[in-house]
């Protein structure tokens, strides 16, 4: 039996920020399903299933917060599932939603992820003391700079690709009204003049400390054809993991992920995905991730994607726009910035991603990866449904 269709009818964000005070977990997460269902013009007595996701429970010390949830969500009496894959979480509890379509189980679910980073400390939780973690200095930065100067030395990027990452990002998150970090005096210069966190990572080119949760509808064939806006289609979807350390292993563009994407480009028919896809919402924390996975995704030869954000490819107005959102860079609730990656690859298929809406996107793709560049998930989604 071939499997269901499945289509995305309805997003929902909040708006990110720094602290949301004024609402618990329970109330952020309603906020963006409440959008999600408003989207779809559905209520939760249509929902079948609730598929939740979040980054590691000590980063806000509240463990197991799914089964409180199901409250809040809807869940009650309904089945409840809760996926965690690190940083990659967001797009991954997207799958595991979308496969429960794809094989019938549910015709129509809510999938979330959700962060509340101004109730911890991510980045003391990630900096684990020895015996348990090699020392590096602070955070998640600490891990990726080594990995960030091997990608400089192979490749022979100039040090000032990071800032022009960061630049065009800060500035695509002035055309999204979700995201958290809206500088409207940016500037390159001052991108280039902040202070240097992580050698080669300045302050200006990572990721904030963000509250936040995204929420996704996903339905069937029949689900989307009574649907009141124009749906997301998948075409290809697919998740890889591999161990953070091992001998051989190559940190700067990891087998994982090479093969993560190559699943979905199978599935999707892609023969060249820089021909073939118009757009793409990348997970990308430290600015230098943008040419480093734009060689693992296929999108350029290897030693080749600094060229393609230096020649402005990637601008949003460029042959290959790439986070368009402002991505990670700008937003970052951990557990959701994955699935804020695929729910944008969705908007924007479906014509409505606002001020920062690609003219003609027909085939976007979204990207999450996470822990130790271990657990990689991405789907690609079209404006029409796949043909098999």
């Amino acid at each position: 039996m071939s499997k269901e269709p499945v289509a995305v009818i309805g997003v929902g964000q909040t708006k990110h920020v720094a602290a949301r005070r004024d609402v618990s977990i329970a109330g952020l997460v309603r906020e963006a399903a409440r959008r999600a269902l408003d989207d779809a013009e559905l209520t939760w007595a249509d929902i079948d299933a609730v598929v939740i996701g979040k980054a590691p429970d000590f980063f806000e010390g509240v463990m197991m917060p799914e089964l409180y949830l199901a409250d809040a969500l809807g869940a009650v009496g309904k089945p409840m599932m809760r996926v965690h894959t690190a940083g990659s979480v967001g797009g991954s509890t997207a799958l595991v939603a979308a496969s429960l379509v794809a094989a019938r189980v549910h015709g129509t679910v809510l999938t979330l992820a959700f962060e509340k980073q101004s109730e911890s400390n991510a980045m003391w939780g990630l900096s684990l003391p020895i015996p348990f973690q090699q020392p590096l200095l602070a955070g998640a930065g600490g891990f990726f700079a080594p990995h960030v100067r091997a990608y400089m030395r192979r490749s022979g990027a100039p040090d000032t690709v990071g800032s022009l990452v960061a630049y065009k990002n800060r500035r695509n998150a002035l055309k999204n009204p979700y995201a958290h970090l809206h500088e409207h005096d940016i500037t390159l210069e001052k991108v280039q003049a902040s202070p240097m966190l992580w050698d080669p990572i300045r302050y200006s080119e990572t990721c904030p400390s963000s509250d936040g949760a995204c929420a996704m509808i996903l339905t069937d064939r029949a689900g989307a054809a009574r649907a009141p806006r124009p749906a997301a289609w998948m075409h290809g979807g697919a998740m890889r993991s591999e161990p953070t350390l091992f001998a051989g292993k190559d940190c700067v563009s990891p087998r994982a992920g090479r093969d993560c994407a190559a699943d979905v480009y199978w599935q999707a028919g892609i023969a060249d995905p820089r021909r073939d896809i118009d757009a793409v919402e990348m997970y990308v924390p430290f600015s230098w991730y943008e040419p480093m996975w734009l060689e693992n995704l296929g999108f350029a030869a290897e030693g080749e994607g600094w060229k393609l954000t230096e020649s402005g490819v990637t601008e949003l107005d460029g042959d290959l726009p790439v986070d368009m959102s402002g991505g990670v860079l700008s937003t970052n609730p951990i557990g959701a910035s994955g699935m804020i990656r695929f729910a944008e690859a969705a908007l924007q298929v479906r014509g409505l991603a606002g001020e920062h809406q690609v003219d003609g996107a027909r085939r976007v793709l979204g990207h999450a990866y996470g822990g130790g560049s271990q657990f990689f998930a991405m789907w690609l989604v079209g404006a029409e449904p796949p043909t098999s």
